[in-house]
Parts: C-alpha cells; structure tokens; sequence
C-alpha cells in the first residue's frame, strides 16, 4: 500500500498554521513541529502587556485547534538543524522524515549588535515578554508611590518606547491610557497622569510604511493622549535606568527605569540552518530568498514562508512581515502541495494587500484598506472587526469582545497582574 505524502511544517504562527488547515481535505500526513503548544495571536501582545487582555485570551492550544484535522498530529519539540539529503527535519532528541518540507519559523527581536540592550529593554515578541513588560510597568507605578525622592519619582514615572512602528505606536497609546485613566485615583501619594511616555523613531516619522498622512495624524493622536513622539533620533545607548540617543548633531539622555524595545526584527536563526543546508546565503536581516512558488532555490521539496522567507518576485522588494503575507503564503503552498499530487502546477504566488491598520487607544486608530485611509473612530471600529476575526479560537473571540466591552464601558484593565520576580 501506498505511503501518503508526508508534508513537515515548522511553526505553529500564522503561516504554519494556515498551512495545515488549508490541507485538511488533502491525502497527506501532515506533521506539525513548535517548541510552543499554543497559536499566539501576537498583534495583541501589546494589550497583555498593558493589562487589558490576559495571554489566554490571545493564545489557543495547537492540539485543541487541530483535533478534529484526522491528516494532522503535532510534536512539541525545538528543531535544531535539517538534513536535506535524507529529507529529515532534526529535533535535539530525534528527526522527523518528510516529502514536502514547510518552514514558516518566523522571527525575533534584533537588537542592531547590541544584544546587552535587551536586559534593560525587552521586546515584545511572546507571552514571557509580555507578561514581563507588564510586570515592570505596573511595578514602576508601585515603587513610585513609595518613592519620597521627586526626581526618583519622575524616573519611575518615565516610560520609553524604542521604536514607532505599529507595535510601538499601539503600546504608547495603550500606556497612555493606563496612565491617565485606568490608574487614577488609586495611589495615594502619586498621580499616574503625571508619567511621562517617550516614543522614539529613527525615521523622520512614525509608522514610517504608512501614507504620510497617517503618520501624521497617528501622531497627532497620541499627543493628544499625552505620549510624547520624538523621530529622527538613533539611539547610541541603552542603561538601566537610561536612553541615549543622537539628534542631529547633538546627543541627549532621559532617565527612565522603563524601556521597552519596538525597534526591529530579523529572521528566525532557522533560516540560517536551513540555508547552510541549503547551499545558499541569506540576506541582511536571516531571510532565506525563495522563487515566485516560495521554494528554496534547487529544493522543490522545501518551501519557506512568512517573516522568514525573502520574495522579490512579486516588487523586487521583501513583503513585509505581517500577519497577512504569512496567511496568504500558508494557503498557497498547501494549493501547491495539493497540484503537485494532482500532476497540476500553479501561477507564482501574489500577495493581496487587503490594507493596513494601527490603533492608538480607545476610538482612535489609522487603517489604509485599498484607496481608503481612514482614521479616528471608523478606522478604530475597522481594526476591532478585524483582528477579532482573525482570532483563531472561536472561545477566545468571545472572551476578547466581552473583555473589550468592559474595557470601554469602565476604562479598567482587568488583567493588571503583577507575577513573577519583583525586586523591592
């Protein structure tokens, strides 16, 4: 009897997933390999670190989205390396054989060579990171109101956010609100309106891949919830309880014991493996370059999607590294696996740009959908519809409306939770 087709894909995020949904009708064994066992919903990563969602509300098992997906089984394990020519996918204890080969890997946070920063700045890129970043700045309140000194006091109270793109831009603005509404009148000795939230960009605007309008208008917005946005600066130093950055020709430092980092990504190291396999380079950020149908140059057998993979194809450009590339990408390479059984080919893959969108706090946001640019209420209405439908869990789509609902009506933020290690 015939062996089916063995499709192995690595990663459980947006494109992965998508990847192995879109093959749940197709004669395959279908291998799903995260060190993870939940789906993050990572866009809303932001709102856990500011207390107004708790991590189960944006993260939904792996084995519970899949269990009625008969094709499909998932191994919780770290892959460490590929052995192309036996057509294995290494694990640290074991390997992992396969036909058709899917590496949606994603990315991480990149500190531009200076890895120390990352102690004094974390990112936002999982649940730890979240739930960490929420630990130090509700802490920063609670050791503010013990705090006699006012220069210690407005140290706490000063909070910096390193980079404008939209993770940076939603934080500030949810910060903002935390500060100005959800924490008043709790402390006694301390007004949490009175914190300062910085918002640094190197470019000469924030959300820099947005119409220049929106920039504008995202940040006329988040003055008007008193964030302060300072663009064009390069920030040369990060300590603990200080931000160096140049300005022109001149160099200035805030003092802060919050700093947290938005500034750029690179490639999963996975890429690199693959591409040593692979006999190939990748490019300045780790991505592995890839051809119109996202294989690996000369693999046929390997396909790379998402933040990972490099396609110029279709701009001569890299699609961004967004959710919607990495769904769109998933969908394609399972219509592909499907075709090659079938004896069939498909057209290169092209991505649908369906538009773009940032919040910036209650009843304000900036989306660009097709022609459209929208901003105030009606873009905010706009980002809420999507991302709750984007949500994969149909449970956690209800708790987050529910919860978002309660948000607005009450300003509170019900997951404000400090765990883990305090230090007093």
């Amino acid at each position: 009897m015939e062996q089916p087709h063995k499709v192995v894909i690595v990663g459980g995020g947006f494109g992965g997933l998508h990847a192995v949904r879109a093959l749940r009708r197709a004669p395959v064994d279908i291998t799903l390999i995260d060190r993870r066992n939940f789906h993050l919903f990572q866009p809303l990563l932001y709102q856990v670190a500011t207390g107004g969602l708790s991590p189960a509300n944006i993260a939904a098992p792996l084995r519970s989205v899949l269990k009625r997906q008969k094709n499909a089984r998932v191994l919780m394990a770290e892959v460490c390396g590929f052995d192309l020519s036996d057509r294995r996918v290494l694990l640290k204890d074991a390997s992992v054989p396969y036909d058709s080969l899917v590496v949606a890997a994603g990315s991480e946070s990149f500190f531009f060579g200076h890895a120390d920063w990352e102690r004094w700045a974390p990112a936002l890129k999982g649940v730890e990171d979240a739930t960490a970043i929420r630990r130090r700045i509700l802490m920063a309140f609670e050791m503010a109101e013990r705090e006699t000194d006012p220069q210690k006091i407005l140290q706490w109270l000063t909070f910096v956010i390193v980079g404008g793109g939209p993770t940076g831009v939603e934080l500030a603005g949810a910060l903002a609100e935390v500060a100005c509404f959800t924490l008043r009148n709790e402390f006694r000795s301390i007004d949490p309106r009175d914190s300062r939230i910085i918002l640094l960009e190197g470019q000469d605007r924030i959300l820099p891949s947005y119409p220049a309008e929106l920039s504008w208008k995202a940040k006329a917005h988040l003055e008007n919830i008193c964030v302060t946005v300072r663009t064009g600066v390069s920030v040369t130093d990060i300590q603990p309880e200080a931000v160096t950055f140049r300005v022109g020709d001149h160099t200035e430092t805030i003092s802060a014991k919050t700093i947290v980092w938005s500034a750029g990504v690179r490639a999963s190291p996975l890429g690199r493996l693959l591409s040593e396999a692979a006999g190939i380079s990748v490019d300045r950020q780790g991505r592995v370059p890839v051809l119109p149908d996202l294989t690996v140059p000369g693999r046929p057998d390997i396909f790379v999607i998402g933040d990972l993979a490099c396609c110029l194809h279709q701009t001569g450009a890299p699609l961004p590294g967004i959710a919607p590339v990495a769904i769109q990408q998933g969908r394609y390479v399972a219509r592909v696996i499907q075709s090659r059984l079938q004896g069939e080919t498909l057209p290169p893959f092209r991505y649908r740009d369906y538009g773009t969108m940032a919040t910036i706090g209650r009843g304000r946001a900036v989306a660009m959908i097709g022609p459209l640019r929208l901003s105030g209420f009606v873009a905010w209405l706009a980002w809420l519809f999507v991302h709750l439908m984007s949500i994969v869990a149909f449970e956690n789509r209800l708790l987050i409306l529910l919860q978002w609902a309660w948000n607005y009506c009450t300003w509170n933020r019900a997951a404000r939770l400090i765990t883990g290690e305090t230090v007093f």
